[in-house]
């Protein structure tokens, strides 16, 4: 009988679950992308019934079950951080307590999630410190044996970092960094500042920072300071979070966060950005690049000090901040580390991944078998439901001009190749979902990168973005070295390369202005069709590179072929490739 560990995140952002089955990743899958709900905090319900479905593991056979949450963990710090600072924080503190209750009590959820009436006598529930889950999901699948291990985010279990040495099948704790000091919060309160307050925009700062100087450098040095031992210290008199609290939604639906930032960091760096405003540049764009510049400073701070305790040159990282991926792409020169890995899903939906492994390990204590090389975890829909779904939008009505052709692998890549090169926007449906924020050719918008216009033409049509954020590329593996200054494995497109001063001309859709782009190396031996697509299209153009970002359009990564048609019906797409089937506009 296989031995079935669930992994969960529940009641926080990108609320997920994944399915570890002897040793083996199965499933993987965030609640977002099924109840169409971006961000989804909650219980991760419908993810849970579609990992057990994908691994086939009947409920009331599941032996355990793993919430990325421990209330427990750092108790003795949360309580005297209570105490102290009880009158400021009581009606926050409150919150938080019904909060972990949920968390510590979850039978009832699970229950639920599983159909059953009661969760099994045979199901032990366990509960996984934050960072924890957060280590085990990158070292504990990486293809390193012992590894630098470091967690950075915000804030989960009262610590927003821990450093940590995988050996083997074990993550040891060596340091943690404690609330209400963090990087990410530095991070999500100058997000706040510039105009993006809602969940998870920390992305759209990284992608203006290239536009500014750090003219504000200083001015930000002021609010955190590397301190002794790899560690880091805020000035709390510019932020909220330590004597307000802040209110924070983790109930079901899109998580809401309160502001960060105190009056004293308005008075620092000028009058707030209007949300509303579509001015992005000058004082703003600089104050951008003054934060990556002073974040990185604080990273690099962390990560020398981790080199130099453990003296090991392999790296593993997870953590909201890993998902800097400008930062992560300088760790190769500016550290004394020779090989990353990053978790491809380092935000807290990884932590399903994590939490089922430290148990897998950690409490079963299984020797490791399981490498991730891919993140295609998710629901896989076949012939039948593609054909079901075209045919239901045909009964339904839809543009006559719409045709509709099934292709073999062959012609299908040669004939979606070149409509890239034609100038039209794809969307590319194939195989399973993947796990994690970013698609990775299985539900993807496929553009020629050659054409400049193209990020124009994306926005005014589909992704409605604002200017500035750049496009990512999709690159054959074999062909990196080409077009970028380095030629390092980055098949999950969380590191941003410098392109090649002779490569910048042929792809400037996908080159941002600081000369860089964050890539995906496509292997043809993770996603052999992806891979052709690209060749076909290299044959097509000379150019083993086309421009890749997720299909949606402001709503979760598509998942369904139901909603990838939906999304090209309502939208001024070209082309659908849905499977085996091309779909064209006349």
């Amino acid at each position: 009988m296989p031995v079935a560990v669930l992994g969960i995140n529940a009641y926080h952002g990108d609320a997920s679950a994944a399915l570890v089955v002897d040793g083996q990743l199965v499933a993987a899958i965030e609640e977002e992308r099924l109840n169409r709900s971006k961000h989804c905090a909650g219980f991760p319900t419908l993810a849970i019934r579609e990992c057990l479905r994908i691994g086939g593991i009947r409920p009331e056979a599941l032996q355990h079950a793993a919430i990325s949450r421990d209330p427990l963990a750092n108790l003795t710090a949360k309580a005297l951080y209570l105490v102290r600072n009880f009158a400021q924080v009581k009606s926050v503190a409150i919150e938080r307590v019904k909060n972990l209750l949920r968390v510590r009590k979850a039978d009832d959820a699970l229950a639920r999630a599983l159909d059953l009436p009661r969760r099994p006598a045979g199901l032990k529930l366990h509960h996984v410190e934050h960072h924890a889950a957060h280590l085990a999901s990158a070292f504990l699948v990486s293809p390193f044996e012992r590894a630098a291990c470091l967690s950075i985010d915000g804030f989960g279990d009262f610590a927003s970092t821990l450093t940590a040495a995988g050996r083997g099948n074990r993550v040891e704790v060596l340091d943690r960094v404690l609330y209400p000091h963090s990087a990410g919060v530095l991070y999500t309160a100058i997000t706040q500042y510039l105009g993006f307050p809602k969940y998870g925009e920390e992305w759209k700062v990284m992608g203006l920072a290239p536009y500014g100087k750090p003219t504000h450098a200083d001015a930000i040095r002021q609010m955190i300071r590397p301190t002794a031992g790899g560690r880091f210290e805020l000035d709390l008199s510019y932020f909220s979070h330590h004597a307000e609290g802040v209110h924070m939604t983790w109930d079901e639906g899109t998580p809401k966060l309160g502001a960060l930032f105190s009056p004293r960091m308005i008075e620092a760096l000028g009058p707030a950005r209007d949300p509303a405003s579509t001015e992005y540049y000058g004082r703003y764009a600089d104050i951008a690049a003054s934060l990556q510049v002073v974040y990185e400073e604080i990273f690099f701070h962390l990560l020398d000090h981790l080199q130099r305790a453990t003296g090991l040159t392999d790296l593993c990282m997870a953590g909201g901040c890993a998902l800097n991926s400008t930062a992560n792409g300088k760790i190769l020169d500016r550290s004394g580390f020779k090989r990353v890995f990053i978790q491809p899903a380092a935000g807290d939906d990884g932590t399903a991944i994590g939490a089922a492994f430290h148990v897998w390990h950690h409490v079963l204590r299984h020797p490791r078998s399981y490498r991730m090389d891919d993140v295609y975890l998710g629901p896989e829909y076949g012939e039948a439901e593609v054909v079901a779904t075209i045919d239901r939008a045909r009964t339904n009505g839809w543009d006559p001009a719409i045709q509709v052709s099934k292709l073999g692998e062959d012609e299908l890549c040669q004939r979606t190749a070149a409509a890239v090169a034609a100038g039209k926007i794809v969307g590319w449906y194939q195989g399973r979902l993947e796990f994690g924020p970013r698609a990775l050719g299985n539900r993807s918008i496929v553009v020629d990168p050659r054409r400049a216009t193209m990020k124009d033409t994306l926005n005014e049509r589909i992704k409605h973005r604002e200017t500035y954020r750049p496009f990512a590329p999709s690159i054959l593996e074999e062909r990196v070295g080409d077009y970028f200054e380095r030629s390092d494995p980055a098949p999950f497109m969380n590191t941003i390369y410098r392109v090649r001063d002779d490569k910048k001309n042929d792809i400037p859709a996908t080159t941002h202005v600081d000369q860089s782009g964050r890539l995906q190396g496509v292997m043809a031996r993770t996603n052999p069709r992806y891979h052709k697509l690209i060749s076909a299209f290299a044959k097509e153009t000379g150019v083993p590179v086309v421009l890749n970002t997720s299909f949606n359009e402001h709503e979760p990564i598509v998942c369904t072929p139901n909603d990838a048609l939906q999304t090209f019906l309502k939208t001024k797409m070209d082309v659908l490739v849905l499977g085996d089937h091309y779909l064209e506009r006349a």
